[in-house]
């Protein structure tokens, strides 16, 4: 697979962010788009070897529109100069939880994972909840050699824990999280050796996984919403 198209699509297009341009060059951005299938299907084979849950998925049913919605946005560039895609037991839907893979040059690129959408009230409660119930566990988790290496948890939070729990919890201060998500950025040059990339990200994957498994026990009950 030639991931040097996703980089350099990309960096064309973050250069030339305009409708005129992009329409012009569809061609170039077909082959970067099926070039970045391409290292989708690779990385699910690839982090199947440890979740077999993802195996079922094809990669275009993965990916995210690199059109933007400018209505509500200062920023008025109609496109995403990058190529983002989530990998979950149900595809690209936030819950369950799963593997989040953003590429964007400039060394902007990153590995994900866990709850990053914090306007489900409901899944918050849930995962709050059982971090109040479940509070070794998670701390076990989250203080993992393996995992420490990798990541720090990041999340929208509070200041205060929210009404109805103890303030004196021993992981009060995730209590206050709104959204508990993971990242660690990959450089383009990683990328552009999709070896190496695969490699690396399946350690990545492998060490969030039981944070992913962890947050999908207390989402088990978790319904998405239905659009009107």
């Amino acid at each position: 697979m030639n991931t040097q198209l996703i980089i350099s699509y990309l960096s064309e297009l973050s250069r030339n962010n305009n409708r005129e341009w992009y329409h012009s060059h569809k061609e170039e951005y077909k082959e970067a788009c099926a070039a970045f299938e391409a290292l989708l299907q690779e990385l699910i084979l690839e982090i199947g070897k440890t979740d077999s849950s993802i195996l079922h998925n094809e990669p275009k049913d993965l990916t995210f529109k690199i059109v933007r919605d400018t209505r509500f946005s200062h920023d008025k560039s109609p496109y995403h100069p990058a190529f983002r895609a989530h990998i979950g037991a149900k595809g690209k839907l936030p819950v369950p939880v799963g593997y989040y893979l953003m590429i964007k040059p400039q060394n902007q690129s990153f590995l994900g994972g866990g709850l990053f959408a914090d306007m489900f009230r409901d899944a918050t409660a849930m995962v709050r909840d059982y971090i109040a119930e479940h509070p070794g566990e998670w701390d076990e988790i989250i203080h993992n050699e393996e995992f420490m290496r990798y990541f720090t948890v990041k999340g929208n939070s509070l200041k205060n824990v929210p009404k109805g729990y103890d303030k004196e919890h021993s992981q009060a201060e995730f209590l206050k999280y709104k959204s508990w998500y993971l990242e660690y950025a990959v450089e383009d040059n990683a990328i552009l050796s999709p070896e190496t990339f695969l490699q690396q990200a399946a350690q990545v994957y492998t060490a969030m996984k039981p944070f992913n498994d962890y947050l999908n026990r207390a989402l088990s009950e978790f319904q998405m919403p239905v659009r009107g």
